[in-house]
């Protein structure tokens, strides 16, 4: 016999086995699939729409607090009527609040819906808190409220993004101005607990109850019935601190009793 005949005798019955048909895909795997292509394009979507608004409203909303300080501040001479002056001055004002309210809606939407991109980097937190008092000095001025260090190391660092931390203080700040009584304090402590730097903003005002608390969490919430309440704002400043925090690997916690004022404790990476 010869050595191919061999080979063929004993290979015979040993054929190798045709390569295995890869298996359908699952159902569950194919939605899978369809749920992140939907989920893309509504993240592409949620951009595009942040955009148009950002810049839609933004603009005449610039326009009109521009031109509306022009005739407050009497620019290019007397206007007449001192009544005048007056309105150009609530049109001003409530410009401000008008942006300020698109700013945070729009910081909201990117927030929850991840598109936005934080830089975390090591910040001092000295000088963003006193660019927080800053930028509401004109609230602190109309309330009269008086803001009390305590503990406040010029040398401590957070690891955070250096405008999420800004917001964060200032959103915070910003609450506790609107709730405090006339000429209150508003007491601010910073202090490294670890590997952690906790930050703590207090009021002075009326507090909530504390199983109002996580309902104060969620945006256009306020701790006031709509009817009642007498602060300005669409409550979104408490969930947008919320959102950076976690988005910084950080916490907030809100400690409230009715009658003793409300603290915000934001715990941060310390650096």
């Amino acid at each position: 016999m010869s050595e191919k005949a061999a080979v063929a005798a004993l290979t015979q019955g040993f054929e190798a086995p045709a390569p295995a048909e890869r298996p359908a895909d699952s159902a569950a795997a194919r939605l899978q699939r369809m749920s992140a292509r939907r989920q893309a394009a509504l993240d592409d979507q949620k951009r595009s729409f942040l955009r148009m608004v950002s810049h839609e409203l933004r603009t005449p909303l610039n326009a009109i607090i521009g031109f509306s300080e022009i005739l407050s501040s009497e620019l290019y001479g007397p206007m007449g009527q001192p009544q005048y002056q007056e309105y150009a001055k609530l049109v001003h004002e409530s410009g401000h609040r008008l942006l300020r309210l698109v700013n945070q809606i729009l910081e909201i939407a990117r927030l929850e819906g991840h598109v936005v991109d934080l830089s975390v980097d090591t910040e001092p937190l000295a000088p963003a808190m006193e660019y927080a008092a800053e930028s509401l000095r004109d609230e602190l001025a109309a309330r009269q409220a008086r803001l009390e260090l305590v503990g406040l190391d010029e040398a401590l660092e957070v690891r955070a993004d250096a405008k999420g931390l800004r917001t964060i203080l200032g959103n915070l700040l910003q609450n506790a101005i609107a709730y405090s009584p006339m000429g209150a304090p508003i007491i601010l402590r910073a202090s490294r607990d670890g590997d952690m730097v906790e930050i703590s903003i207090e009021d002075c005002g009326e507090g909530v109850d504390p199983r109002d608390i996580p309902r104060l969490l969620r945006p256009f919430e306020q701790g006031e019935s709509t009817l009642s309440r007498a602060a300005e704002g669409a409550g979104l400043g408490l969930p947008i601190v919320q959102l950076l925090c976690d988005a910084m690997g950080g916490t907030l916690r809100i400690v409230s009793a009715k009658g003793e004022g409300l603290r915000a404790v934001v715990r941060l990476p310390g650096a």
